[in-house]
């Protein structure tokens, strides 16, 4: 009964986030509030400690880099934190890299590999002021979540890249943290009769398609994957997203949360989702991975439509008699 009830809370409180991608969107988070979190974080002595999660996801994306045989003369990082991709970024990979954050103190922490060319600007993710068809590569990781317009900024994005040239990101997805924002709803439903939202909303997956689709990109490939991490208990979870800036900055967030309502929610989250005999509960981080192309002359094109010279329904049959299809070499 608990955890219909939790999931049924958690789809309507994902569906706030949908409300920020129409056409008029509307500001949910406080950029400002954002940023602070941000430099407080950075100016930390222990920042580092709280770097696993972003590190792990900053190192899987800068694989799908190199997965791509090319050497970009141009490339951003947006939203770039301490560095999470930079440093591994290869000179032999990119020519000249840019990176921009809202945070200077998290800007000048980040650092590049051995050879790599790179330049900061401190520029908000909600306004790219990058010259039109001037970047080869532009690239983000776990910092697009927090962009209140994501669809003007998807098309700020293919603005700044050259023909051909390729988006590849990573972000929060819709199911992060589900365990977390479940346990504090049910919590303040017992204890105060209402909720509150104490967990920012995320983007859902069937919605990053369709916002690349209209701003222009082309070829997609969207991917999610999930990492869970176990923590001691819902307190050292909470204490943890805040090393890494990324505690709540949604506008309608309570400024208080009572100690009666915390203890609660604790007690809910490891009756919920902790494993019986074991210490500890877990928090799952859906990351969305995604790669989108700005249309170019050299882009691979369908064919014009009935222009085939086989039909789907017969290539069962052409393959048990061994026979071969027709290729022609310019397409």
């Amino acid at each position: 009964m608990l955890k219909t009830c939790a999931k049924h809370l958690t789809n309507n409180y994902g569906a706030l986030r949908c409300l920020s991608m129409q056409p008029s969107h509307m500001n949910i988070f406080d950029r400002n509030a954002k940023r602070l979190q941000k430099e407080r974080a950075a100016l930390n002595t222990d920042v580092a400690l709280y770097d696993y999660l972003k590190e792990e996801v900053g190192f899987r994306l800068s694989d799908r880099v190199f997965d791509i045989k090319r050497e970009f003369k141009t490339a951003a990082d947006i939203g770039c934190n301490r560095g999470y991709i930079s440093k591994h970024i290869l000179a032999e990979c990119v020519e000249h890299l840019t990176l921009t954050d809202t945070s200077a103190s998290m800007l000048e922490q980040a650092q590049g590999t051995p050879g790599l060319k790179m330049s900061k600007l401190v520029q908000d993710e909600e306004q790219l002021d990058f010259e039109e068809n001037s970047m080869d590569l532009i690239i983000s990781s776990l910092s697009l979540h927090w962009v209140n317009d994501l669809p003007g900024c998807f098309t700020r994005i293919k603005r700044s890249l050259k023909p051909d040239g390729v988006f590849i990101a990573s972000l929060f997805g819709g199911d992060t943290l589900y365990e977390l924002r479940s346990s504090l709803q049910l919590a303040e439903l017992e204890r105060r009769g209402g909720i509150a939202p104490h967990v920012s909303p995320f983007t859902q997956i069937r919605d990053i398609g369709s916002l690349l689709n209209r701003a222009g990109f082309t070829m997609l490939t969207i991917d999610t994957d999930e990492i869970v991490i176990g923590y001691p208990s819902m307190f050292e979870l909470m204490w943890d997203l805040k090393g890494m800036a990324e505690n709540n900055a949604a506008f309608n967030r309570p400024a208080h949360l009572s100690r009666e309502t915390l203890i609660a929610a604790s007690a809910i989250y490891k009756e919920l989702y902790g494993k019986p005999n074991e210490e500890g509960v877990p928090a799952t981080f859906q990351i969305i991975y995604l790669v989108g192309w700005k249309p170019g002359p050299n882009q691979p094109q369908p064919l014009p439509r009935g222009t085939a010279d086989v039909s789907l329904k017969d290539l069962g049959n052409i393959f048990e008699k061994g026979g071969k299809i027709k290729v022609d070499a310019e397409s």
